[in-house]
């Protein structure tokens, strides 16, 4: 169990190297520049990695293959009982699970260079898909609006003009949801397209964006 083998250790080497670096490219280059939510940076990471280690050593030991399926489905429903995880984290989530996995679970009837092939493959289309076709991306927000006798239909022109103004967001639609005659308000979401490069409201914005109470 102690011995030492130098051919072992290598594979595991450039097997956790690949892995690093296919996870730096999507989480750091393709990922956070978009987003700027640092906070997934240390859970995809972390994640990443480890599950890379824990597939790695089990298949040392002759892990099944149904056991691993099953390891990769509890961590692929990993949710977290403080906030409620986005749909587009939880999918990036589930593609650093499955390239860990991949790198780590992957049979000696695959070269290192199909291994690349198989992570670069993944890596452009995410590219294409967050930097090409997905450019504008179409972000919402709740808000709570308070001039209630604009949300009738033939005000909605006026409405919208307020909303840009109070926010100072070109907002592209909305729509309306709860109203409270009581304390005189209304929710209201709109949407807009985001741009990477002005301030991102980390914070309150998730909340918002994914709010079920509307």
């Amino acid at each position: 169990m102690l011995d030492f083998e130098p051919g072992n250790f290598m594979e595991l080497f450039v097997r956790f190297s690949l892995n690093t670096i296919i996870l730096f490219i999507i989480i750091r280059l393709l990922y956070y520049p978009l987003t700027k939510r640092k906070n997934y940076l240390f859970t995809y990471f972390l994640v990443g990695t480890m599950v890379f280690l824990l597939c790695y050593m089990l298949e040392n030991v002759q892990l099944q293959l149904g056991l691993a399926l099953g390891l990769f489905a509890i961590f692929g429903i990993l949710r977290y009982r403080t906030d409620a995880v986005p749909i587009k984290e939880m999918t990036y989530l589930f593609i650093v699970i499955g390239l860990s996995v991949i790198n780590a679970l992957t049979g000696n009837g695959l070269t290192i260079i199909e291994l690349i092939f198989a992570n670069t493959i993944v890596v452009l289309i995410i590219f294409a898909l967050e930097r090409i076709w997905f450019l504008k991306n179409e972000s919402s927000k709740i808000i709570i609006y308070d001039k209630i006798d604009l949300i009738r239909p033939e005000n909605q022109q006026l409405l919208l003009e307020d909303l840009k103004k109070r926010t100072g967001i070109n907002i592209i639609r909305f729509e309306t949801g709860r109203i409270d005659f009581v304390r005189n308000t209304v929710r209201i979401k709109i949407y807009y397209i985001e741009n990477p490069k002005e301030t991102n409201f980390e914070n309150g914005n998730e909340d918002w964006k994914n709010s079920d109470d509307f």
